[in-house]
């Protein structure tokens, strides 16, 4: 009963995860931040999101750093633009 009172009156679950995504960012309140941590300790659900939301998050830091970028040329460009000229018979 204590927990349902507690998700009702200091935190739901939607602004839980909300606030989850705010703190991912680097832009979540010091007051946000402590109810945050009191909402995760008894909401097995948000803290199963939470994982999850690291977990995502390292993949997509991991993905970013090891794209290289690609250098397109105005020559590459416009042999580009000669193929699909040809291809539409144009």
């Amino acid at each position: 009963m204590l927990k349902i009172l507690i998700h009702i009156i200091f935190l739901p679950c939607s602004e839980a995860t909300l606030l989850m995504e705010k703190r991912s960012a680097g832009n979540i309140s010091p007051n946000e931040n402590r109810r945050l941590n009191l909402h995760l300790k008894i909401c097995k659900w948000c803290r199963a999101y939470k994982q999850k939301l690291e977990i995502l998050d390292d993949i997509l830091k991991n993905k970013r750093s090891q794209e290289e970028a690609v250098e397109i040329n105005d020559s590459e460009i416009q042999e580009f633009n000669k193929n699909i000229l040809k291809k539409l018979d144009i």
